[in-house]
């Protein structure tokens, strides 16, 4: 077994990356696969959602936390990866050599951003990050008003940029934070919402990234 890695990475504060690598990790261990989580930021938001995990669902939950610091994690990760199907790791803002080290050692990063101008902008020292270190990045648009002709002008220019944009899109819906407040996903939460199909389709985007189907053919 060699384990995918997800780095969750974004510069600015604020942007949903503790709430996509919660949801991220619960999608992925409902479909049965063996899930990892690393906590890398000081603020320790995803342990407390572990906890709160461990609590809600007592032994009915099968996601392993790690939480460490990003020196500790390179030096564990071959091993974690040989015992997991997928690493989810969720990293600090404002911490460059943290988010480096997650980012360098990730098969695929991810970055929540709000269609907004000032996401955009802020996103540049991540995006920075990610190319020096070669990496492939799938962009996910985060807490996305319905109807929003700013989401498709705010897409556009990313795609000017060449950077590759989720076509799912994650919207601004309660569920999300709620679930997260139980220590659940969505689809735990709400089977049946539209949130819980918004990360459906988002996971089944992730899964078919070339960046994991390379890695699987390696493996195979």
């Amino acid at each position: 077994m060699s384990g995918k890695v997800l780095t969750i990475a974004q510069h600015k504060g604020g942007a949903g990356k503790t709430t996509l690598s919660a949801q991220i990790a619960a999608a992925l261990e409902f479909t049965g696969a063996k899930i990892l989580v690393i906590d890398v930021d000081p603020q320790g938001s995803l342990t407390e959602w572990h906890k709160i995990r461990c609590q809600t669902l007592g032994r009915k939950n099968k996601i392993t936390l790690f939480q460490t610091q990003g020196w500790k994690m390179m030096r564990e990760l071959p091993r974690m990866q040989r015992e997991f199907d997928y690493i989810v790791i969720d990293t600090p803002p404002h911490a460059e050599s943290e988010a480096s080290i997650a980012i360098r050692m990730a098969d695929l990063v991810l970055m929540p951003m709000q269609p907004s101008p000032l996401d955009v902008w802020a996103c540049a020292p991540t995006i920075k990050i990610i190319m020096q270190e070669k990496k492939p990045l799938m962009l996910v648009m985060n807490r996305v008003p319905p109807k929003s002709k700013l989401n498709d002008t705010i897409r556009d220019k990313l795609d000017g940029m060449n950077i590759s944009v989720a076509k799912t899109t994650l919207g601004n819906r309660v569920a999300f934070a709620s679930s997260i407040m139980q220590g659940l996903g969505v689809g735990e939460f709400d089977p049946r919402g539209l949130a819980a199909f918004e990360m459906t389709a988002l996971l089944k985007e992730i899964k078919k990234h070339k960046a994991l189907k390379a890695d699987l053919r390696k493996a195979g």
